[in-house]
């Protein structure tokens, strides 16, 4: 049984950082690609980044060179930080752990998915 769980969020002002946090249950962690995903109100889920199961890395251009992705293998969490935050990366952030070692920036490849944490961008 893999449980996911999003830590981290919060309310920030416009050019501040955040760390999220996904916590990971059930083994093999380090075989599996993962990656982040957010949802603002009324819009799509929308992927933000992820990171194969060999540390390769891949971001949405909106948040190119602001977000870096990292894994911990050894304690089984995804790590995402953001950095120089933006009031249109307000949004509900999705920790998920793909069906392979490696990834695409699509819903589908992913089969397991966290709960959310909300991250709030005030100006």
């Amino acid at each position: 049984q893999v449980r996911l769980v999003e830590s981290g969020g919060g309310l920030v002002q416009v050019g501040g950082s955040l760390r999220l946090s996904c916590a990971a249950s059930g083994s093999s962690f380090s075989a599996y690609a993962m990656g982040w995903f957010r949802q603002a109100p009324g819009v799509e889920r929308e992927f933000v980044a992820g990171i194969s199961n060999s540390a390769n890395t891949n971001y949405a251009d909106s948040v190119k060179g602001r977000f870096t992705i990292s894994r911990d293998d050894a304690k089984n969490t995804l790590y995402l930080q953001m950095n120089s935050l933006l009031p249109e990366d307000t949004a509900v952030y999705y920790c998920a752990k793909s069906r392979w070692s490696w990834f695409t920036n699509t819903e589908s490849t992913f089969e397991h998915w966290g709960q959310g944490t909300q991250v709030t961008v005030s100006s």
